[in-house]
């Protein structure tokens, strides 16, 4: 590549790895204004958090943003996709608002000075360190650094062409618009962080406190009345009991606003008669496919999942149940109709040669042409300095200093051209070609899509039969007649089915299952079970319970669906709190009959005989742990009441309440085990330690528990 397309890719940075940070951003960005809606005058806010509004526009082009970085990493774009690019964005908004204001009234800020530093000093940001440092003495150059932003800063003043190629000044637009900024919002969390995680204090006294704690040990008896004897049945816990409950808990039943539904399906997916029918269709190819000489026309003609590869792979490579079948054919001969998954396969033998498994070789490449597909030089000049650096060569210069000035492939030409024992099928087909079929010490110019390469083939090893095979796979796909008789029974089901009741009624006539899918937020899309559909969520949020939906198509079902529930925000009704509060006001309720039974006993082998049980031991019951032996559970209440020295040397001690039932103890001797001295210091740092790690990792979410956040995307998509 050209030297400006070296300086370009040196500072690939710049643009990808700083729209990377943007993961992590945390302050808002300017939003976008003056943006109306193809709804007319329809409201463009989607959200508020703490009073500060989240703009749709705002939200869509860092979603854009991101979208275009997922296709630049490779993603294929899909629904799935697409919702954790959305939740992703919308997390990192709300972090962004809730953090702003913090950092504005702590009167945070990055100075000049720290700018400079972060972007050429000693505390250059990782991804320039990485772009600027020399690979063979892994100095960062920071001058080299300097020199390109230097670049990018005239770039950027100078403004953009009337005529010509701009990429190099949207490039430098980038990084100047959204780099720098990204890079300072970065600098200005961490500030905020160190404030908050270098606040953590732990006292001496608390870390002796702490030991002296620790190194009790008590011994007792005790009794316990479990909960069981009393059956559930016999107490009752109401709506309002539950309701008062929750009134005196209320940050444990904060419920965010969410609908449920309930839903059957029905197949739509392919049917035997749908399977058999491409089965023939794909045998019936099968003497065509054997005779033609044109293989790619052939494909392209009919159509297949899988393209035609054109080159060899060992046989230990290709991993398909059938290959013994496939490695048995003649030359041109074709195995199938298989299955292979959801796909039925002819399978044609169009050679078989032996060659390595692996090979290494090095190589010089002068391209012609980048990645996305932009001319950066025409065959002639590129053939010119090839051939000049195959005059290096042979002058007696090393592949590594060649390779390293004139090589345009990152990949290698700090590595003297060398690509290290790669498997068949990893090269471009002319590159692979050669690098296989040719012998050790070998050379070669040989032309591909990205340029002009100089390979030199150094090792070659485990020779194998390889085999280059043709593969005409047809997806076995649900035909018209299938999905319509699918269709036509929920359409049925569906107009039948109007209220609870008759949807409840058909359902057992039909003997179709019902499913749950529950706690739908209004932004969301996955629904449990079913997967991706935002319409079916959009319908969900229009209507009201028992509103039964027409038929909805997702995946390879028909879906009809009922509204079961609604759930506003705020605290929990009775109904939604029922299972998590009535056993415990349930065992409450035991707890004060079991106590009012038993009265006032003398001793524990009173209670025992009262309850039908036996009295247990524990000696060695530690203060820092909250379980009983002798299967006891967790008893944190009986645990603490152990080490209770008032209790000492009385015969029984009053009721304690707990997790499986009602406990009477006797606390026999309360001792302290010996203690080595500890680190006092090497305590507290590491204490300090784990509460600075668990600042660091709660921050955000407790933050947002204290915000007031209002998500209306749901109203938006």
């Amino acid at each position: 590549m050209s030297i400006l397309q070296q300086i370009r890719d040196k500072a690939a940075w710049l643009v990808f790895g700083l729209i990377a940070l943007s993961l992590v951003g945390f302050l808002l960005m300017d939003a976008f204004v003056g943006r109306s809606r193809i709804f007319g005058n329809k409201s463009t806010v989607i959200g508020v958090v703490n009073g500060n509004k989240i703009e749709d526009a705002d939200f869509q082009s860092r979603v854009s943003a991101q979208e275009e970085q997922a296709k630049a990493s490779g993603y294929q774009m899909n629904d799935a996709v697409q919702q954790n690019i959305k939740d992703g964005v919308w997390n990192e908004m709300i972090e962004d608002a809730i953090l702003s204001s913090d950092i504005a009234a702590l009167g945070i800020d990055v100075s000049d000075k720290e700018i400079n530093d972060m972007l050429v000093g000693t505390d250059a940001s990782p991804d320039i360190r990485r772009a600027f440092t020399d690979p063979k003495t892994g100095m960062f150059d920071s001058q080299a650094a300097a020199a390109r932003i230097n670049q990018l800063r005239a770039l950027y003043k100078s403004g953009p062409k009337k005529t010509g190629d701009n990429s190099q000044y949207e490039f430098a637009k980038r990084f100047f618009e959204e780099g720098i900024p990204q890079i300072i919002k970065v600098r200005l969390k961490e500030k905020y962080m160190a404030l908050l995680t270098n606040s953590s204090y732990v006292p001496k006294w608390m870390v002796e406190k702490m030991n002296a704690d620790n190194s009790q040990l008590a011994s007792v008896s005790y009794v316990n009345t479990h909960y069981f004897t009393i059956p559930d049945s016999s107490v009752k816990i109401s709506d309002e009991e539950i309701s008062e409950y929750v009134g005196k808990h209320p940050d444990q039943f904060k419920q965010e606003e969410s609908r449920s539904l309930a839903y059957v399906t029905f197949d739509a997916s392919p049917s035997k008669e749908d399977s058999a029918k491409l089965k023939k269709e794909m045998a019936d190819k099968v003497e065509e496919f054997k005779n033609t000489k044109d293989i790619n026309s052939f494909l392209g003609r009919y159509g297949t999942q899988t393209d035609y590869a054109d080159a060899y792979f060992g046989k230990n490579r290709i991993q398909i149940p059938v290959k013994d079948s496939i490695f048995a054919l003649p030359k041109g001969g074709v195995f199938g109709p298989y299955l292979d998954g959801g796909d039925f396969v002819d399978a044609k033998l169009v050679d078989i040669k032996t060659l390595p498994d692996s090979v290494k070789v090095r190589h010089i490449l002068v391209a012609t042409t980048e990645r996305n597909g932009q001319q950066i030089r025409d065959d002639s000049s590129a053939r010119k300095r090839l051939d000049s650096a195959i005059a290096m060569l042979n002058s007696g210069q090393s592949w590594d200093s060649v390779a390293a000035k004139i090589s345009d492939d990152p990949g290698s030409k700090d590595k003297g051209g060398l690509y290290d024992w790669f498997a068949s099928g990893n090269m471009v087909k002319e590159f692979n070609d050669f690098a296989f079929e040719g012998k050790v010490g070998d050379k070669k110019i040989v032309k591909t899509s990205f340029g002009y390469h100089y390979i030199e083939i150094l090792g070659q090893k485990d020779f194998e039969p390889a085999y280059k095979i043709a593969y005409f796979s047809k997806k076995i796909e649900t035909s018209p007649e299938t999905d319509q008789a699918a269709s036509g029974l929920a359409s049925q089901f569906a107009g039948e089915s109007r209220d609870a009741k008759s949807f409840d009624d058909n359902l057992q006539k039909t003997n179709l299952h019902k499913s749950l899918a529950p706690d739908i937020h209004p932004a969301e899309s996955n629904i449990p079970g079913l997967g991706i559909n935002r319409q079916l969520v959009r319908w969900l949020y229009d209507n009201n319970v028992g509103a039964v939906s027409e038929p909805y198509a997702i995946g390879d079902k028909y879906v009809v669906a009922i509204v079961t529930e609604i759930n506003n925000e705020g605290p929990m009704s009775a109904a939604k709190a029922r299972l998590r509060v009535e056993p415990i006001l349930r065992n409450k309720k035991k707890a004060e009959q079991i106590t009012k039974k038993l009265g006032s006993p003398a001793s524990l082998d009173a209670v025992a005989s009262a309850s039908n049980t036996t009295v247990l031991h524990a000696d060695s019951l530690f203060f820092g742990t909250s379980y009983l032996p002798n299967n006891g559970g967790m008893e944190p209440k009986v645990v603490g009441a152990s080490f209770d020295k008032q209790l000492t040397g009385k015969a029984i001690s009053p009721a304690i309440a707990g997790n499986s039932g009602v406990f009477f103890i006797k606390v026999e001797n309360i001792a302290a085990i010996s203690n080595p001295a500890g680190d006092v210091q090497q305590q507290r740092f590491m204490l300090e330690q784990r509460e600075r790690q668990n600042i660091g990792q709660n921050m955000v979410a407790d933050l947002k528990k204290l915000a007031t956040i209002k998500d209306d995307r749901g109203k938006f998509y």
